[in-house]
């Protein structure tokens, strides 16, 4: 008993490096859009490429990677997700000497393909690990980390990446050769952190092939099987708006925040951070709040994510306590309503789900610093959504139809390319403002319209037929 339960530790561990990994990776990438606009001088909806390239490789090789990991296993898929990671990251560096954008678009996709792998490996293994009546729990722990990487990484861009006097020099009237100068020093920014992160992810490769993880089986059905649930495929589209809601927002709160309350790129982009780490908070409810921990230890780590909160809200802009105040406050109204789901998962991403559609319908009719607290809130509430609707998606399924139940569900992650690439036809075609920019105000009816099939799929969908 001891052993095993060893070796799940182990394997969690592994799990939740993975996800950490994953999250950084996808994060980062999601704050370029609004650089590459600036160096390529590129519309709402190219510069959105970046997200496409990234998330259209879920819908190419998802459903493929199930296969894929149903004859190699768990840990050959994580191996391979990992190399094709590394790859992609140090492809950043000739894309910038070359200052192409399709090129930092193939180097994306690379990278993108990869963490599709790992995707696909990691969650049906964190859900096979242990309990069925848990799985959503552990999901929700392993997203955690996913979201202390997702709230890391704007951080980093913004430090790293975003350089205010580029970004000054290409918003001015210049010569072309002094615009393709700025545009190159722009551009020579971005590789570093990638470079790093290949580094990195080669070191996590080494030590996965050298350490022994718990075996889940892979085999025993056909792959059309999957199919025959209604719950699997209505899974895999509430991920679909799950997830272009998600990036979605993120982008154009980003965007909305120069708009309404007059944040230049970099600050804005530095204050994204506040709606990855709601997600990271939440997801720290709701990773003891879904699960069968003791009620008294739920008071304590309550109290230790508050103060978690204070940090968090604090450190993004560091003027002020005020800030670390309200984002708690904002927290602990998240937490109150995450009781009104009784440690139920579907009654939980229901409210959820309703509660993320009002505070993007007070986003389009407010400005100012109200967008700002309002519009980093819907990072709370998407904090569950994800590890909630994988975890009802796959319920009830065979652990050796896992692999292609996810790579199913992986799949649909392609709203991450199409909803933002939406949403920027759409900011594109709004009227323009007296600066010349569009306004992004009507871009969140997109994900309005994604959380209203979420709650149908929480209260409807995931019913097994």
């Amino acid at each position: 008993m001891t052993e095993q339960k060893n070796t799940q530790v182990a394997g969690m561990t592994i799990m939740g490096m993975i996800f950490f990994l994953f999250g950084f990776v996808t994060t980062f990438n999601i704050t370029l859009a609004d650089q590459f606009k600036a160096v390529f001088e590129l519309e709402n909806w190219q510069a959105q490429l970046v997200n496409g390239a990234f998330f259209f490789s879920y819908f190419v090789f998802s459903f493929l990677c199930g296969g894929i990991i149903k004859r190699i296993g768990y840990k050959g898929g994580v191996m391979l997700g990992l190399a094709l990671v590394a790859l992609g990251s140090f492809l950043f560096f000739p894309a910038a000497k070359a200052l192409s954008y399709p090129f930092f678009l193939v180097a994306i996709f690379v990278m993108a393909t990869g963490v599709v792998f790992l995707q696909v490996a990691a969650n049906p293994y964190v859900t096979a690990i242990g309990p069925s009546e848990t799985a959503s729990g552990r999901l929700t722990f392993t997203q955690s980390l996913n979201s202390i990487a997702t709230y890391i990484a704007p951080i980093i861009a913004s430090v790293f990446v975003f350089k205010e006097a580029a970004e000054a020099a290409l918003g001015t009237v210049m010569t072309e050769t002094a615009r393709l100068e700025a545009a190159r020093e722009a551009a020579d920014a971005v590789p570093v952190p990638f470079i790093i992160i290949g580094i990195v992810v080669v070191i996590i490769a080494v030590i996965i092939g050298i350490m022994k993880l718990p075996l889940i089986p892979t085999k025993g059905v056909e792959r059309k099987s999957v199919w025959r649930y209604s719950h699997v495929v209505l899974g895999a589209l509430a991920i679909f708006f799950y997830v272009g809601a998600e990036v979605g927002t993120a982008a154009y709160i980003q965007v909305y925040l120069q708009e309404v309350a007059e944040f230049t790129k970099t600050q804005a982009a530095k204050m994204i951070a506040l709606y990855w780490g709601g997600a990271m908070v939440g997801r720290f409810y709701g990773a003891y709040m879904l699960s069968n921990v003791e009620k008294s230890k739920k008071y304590l780590y309550t109290v230790i994510v508050l103060a978690l909160a204070i940090f968090v809200g604090w450190y993004v802009r560091q003027e002020s306590i005020v800030d670390g105040l309200i984002f708690a406050g904002i927290a602990l109204v998240n937490y109150l309503l995450m009781q009104l789901g009784r440690g139920d998962t579907k009654r939980t991403l229901a409210v959820f789900g309703v509660v993320a559609m009002l505070l993007l319908v007070t986003v389009m009719v407010t400005s100012g610093q109200v967008v700002l607290w309002v519009g980093i809130s819907v990072g709370l509430f998407n904090s569950i959504m994800f590890p909630s609707i994988f975890a009802l998606g796959v319920d009830g399924l065979d652990k050796g139809e896992l692999s292609m139940a996810s790579g199913l569900i992986n799949t649909l992650i392609v709203g991450g390319a199409i909803l933002p690439v939406i949403m920027g036809g759409i900011a594109d075609l709004s009227p323009v403002l007296a600066d010349g920019t569009h306004t992004a105000r009507y871009t969140f009816i997109v994900p309005i319209v994604s959380y209203a099939y979420i709650v149908f799929f929480a209260l409807v969908g995931s019913k097994h037929k």
